[in-house]
């Protein structure tokens, strides 16, 4: 553009053959290079799309290897916890299980049937279920311990603490059984009258309130296996008692 004022344009520089043929082989090499890592990614997406099509698979084996695995040890577990309620509570109880796999793992729900019926664990018998599933679910965890690693021995805290005193015997008579045939030491503690531990116990001992402020708690020692009468009536209050199985 020529005249007064007009600006002024430098000619364009054109590159030569040698540069373009360069600039034109560095675009082909990236593009190249583009194209293989589309496609690697493209390769990983596949793969990752076809590990999630597996998860249905998965969870289906896996709920049927649960089933397989534990299949047996539940249908024992469901069959003692069954035996403890109907020899303790004389009814027509049945403990029965559900299993299922939630994120990857397998979740048991325990629940109760009375005359093939669903009845509520927790409200039934106004907590005497409770208290007999409980210790049947804690000694069935303690057998399945390594002995190497966990000693044997269990302490139960007011376990009866909802049983009927008539019903106590029966609970204390299966702790013992299962004590001497799993070798298992039970400390059991309960607040009924320790003529009700007798027959089922190797030591009974009784927790006094201290004879003075200063003091503490005082440990009598009522009865042992190897002697069998006890060693002081117990004619007074009922305190505490604290049961020994070895």
């Amino acid at each position: 553009m020529t005249g007064p004022g007009a600006a002024v344009t430098a000619p364009a520089v054109v590159a030569g053959p040698e540069e373009l043929r360069q600039r034109y082989q560095a675009l082909a090499w990236k593009a190249q290079a583009m194209e293989d890592e589309l496609r690697r990614e493209s390769k990983a997406l596949d793969e990752i799309e076809a590990f999630l099509g597996l998860e249905p698979q998965v969870s289906e084996r896996l709920e049927r290897l649960s089933t397989s695995l534990f299949g047996d040890i539940l249908e024992a577990v469901e069959k003692n916890l069954s035996y403890a309620l109907q020899e303790v509570l004389g009814q027509n109880l049945k403990v029965v299980t559900q299993r299922e796999v939630k994120g990857r793992k397998v979740n048991i729900t325990f629940a109760m049937e009375r005359d093939g019926r669903p009845e509520d664990i927790l409200r039934g018998q106004g907590g005497s279920v409770c208290n007999v599933l409980s210790v049947g679910l804690r000694l069935i965890a303690l057998s399945q311990t390594d002995p190497q690693e966990h000693r044997r021995f269990l302490i139960l805290d007011e376990q009866d603490c909802w049983l009927r005193p008539d019903l106590v015997p029966r609970l204390m008579a299966i702790i013992h059984t299962i004590a001497r045939k799993l070798r298992f030491q039970i400390l059991v503690i309960s607040h009924h009258s320790v003529e009700l531990f007798r027959e089922h116990a190797d030591r009974i001992y009784r927790i006094l309130p201290p004879a003075a402020p200063d003091q503490g708690a005082r440990v009598e020692l009522l009865y042992t296996a190897a002697t069998r009468p006890f060693a002081t009536p117990d004619q007074t209050t009922p305190q505490d008692q604290a049961t020994g199985q070895d």
